[in-house]
């Protein structure tokens, strides 16, 4: 069984036309999978970690909520939540036997999410701290520290995290690599169907160049299947539900901020941000 499925060109050169739909399913049950196993870990092994003292000066000096998000990285993650769920159920719902027009709706969703990434790309270059969400040094080694202390092996307490813990920049880093290769190779897709924005141009690349488009469209959007799965389960997590109400309502408690991230790492803003 393969992963990619094939066709003969008019040619008679064989071309790639999709991905192996079973992928669908299996993306599907891996997620699951993770979430199963995850929540029996967190549920009979895994252990709090300490918290550690909080120096009472500063817990003074904090005010009461923290932000977290701004009112424009509410929007966007939300507008782009709404855009890849209409992605994805459009993609996917026909191929399990729902069947209903789904082109116009997909490649709608598709423009929504392309914009949304345009503008959140601006928007954390120049208003916000482009790197807080890509790891650094610290959370390596921190990381590094975790897994030896996991292991039963002598190491360094842990720092706090800084806004985002590594799990959440690691996730970033994979969702991002699956989005744009999904939403640039959808662009170029757009070509082949009726829209406002392209003439019509099925002939804009060869069947070869075409093939493989499709099946990294495909690839990166199975894949978008299990990581959004895992992202769902996280925002569900009642020990996680407070960084959930924050892309809400865009604000933290004191008390939960002091408990889990390092103030030096990182500092709140005593404005609000753009």
């Amino acid at each position: 069984m393969g992963l990619v499925e094939w066709a003969k060109s008019p040619w008679g050169q064989d071309v790639p036309i999709h991905i192996a739909w079973f992928l669908l399913w299996v993306s599907a049950i891996g997620g699951l999978v993770f979430l199963v196993v995850h929540a029996i870990y967190v549920r009979y092994w895994a252990t709090p970690e300490h918290a550690g003292a909080v120096p009472p000066d500063l817990a003074r000096k904090l005010p009461e909520r923290i932000q977290r998000h701004s009112l424009a990285a509410r929007l966007f993650h939300w507008i782009m939540a709404l855009a890849m769920f209409v992605l994805l159920f459009t993609a996917f719902l026909p191929k399990v036997g729902v069947q209903f027009a789904w082109v116009t709706w997909h490649w709608i969703a598709g423009v929504v999410l392309t914009a949304s990434i345009i503008f959140h790309i601006i928007h954390a270059s120049f208003f916000m701290d482009f790197w807080s969400i890509w790891p650094d040094k610290a959370d390596i080694e921190d990381a590094s520290r975790r897994l030896r202390r996991a292991l039963g092996q002598s190491a360094p307490e842990p720092r706090k995290f800084a806004k985002y813990p590594l799990e959440n920049k690691l996730y970033h880093g994979v969702i991002v690599l699956a989005g744009l290769a999904a939403t640039l190779t959808g662009v170029f897709m757009m070509f082949r169907v009726r829209t406002p924005f392209f003439t019509r141009n099925p002939y804009l690349f060869g069947d070869m160049t075409w093939g493989l488009m499709y099946v990294l469209h495909g690839l990166a959007g199975v894949g978008l299947i299990a990581l959004v799965m895992v992202h769902v389960y996280f925002a569900v997590r009642p020990e996680k539900f407070d960084i959930t109400k924050s892309m809400v309502f865009g604000d933290i408690s004191r008390e939960h901020y002091l408990e889990h991230h390092d103030p030096e790492r990182w500092v709140p803003e005593t404005t609000t941000s753009k």
